[in-house]
């Protein structure tokens, strides 16, 4: 559980909701008296964690959502082969000593 004074609550609501909406409880007070909690809400009926939660990490800058769907087959495609060792290239790398 969290605790804000009101004046940091009003400052950073957004930052307490968001914490508030993951499940997180935060306890309000009124110098130095505790006044409120502000508890999740579970009467909603849309699926607030999948949707929004992508939308903010877009919105953040952390989250690019694909344009196009993934072939059928993408996860049962075979990894490509390396063409050359990466141990060799660092060794040949450091004895040329760069």
């Amino acid at each position: 559980m969290k605790t804000a004074k009101i004046s940091e609550l009003k400052n950073n609501l957004s930052r307490f909701l968001a914490y508030v909406r993951r499940g997180g409880t935060v306890r309000v007070f009124d110098r130095d008296v505790p006044v409120a909690d502000l508890t999740p809400c579970h009467c909603s009926t849309t699926d607030a964690s999948g949707e929004e939660a992508l939308a903010a990490l877009e919105r953040d800058g952390l989250l690019l959502r694909a344009t196009t769907n993934l072939p059928d087959d993408f996860l049962r495609r075979r990894l490509p082969k390396a063409k050359a060792s990466v141990v060799q290239a660092l060794l040949d790398e450091r004895k040329d000593g760069r």
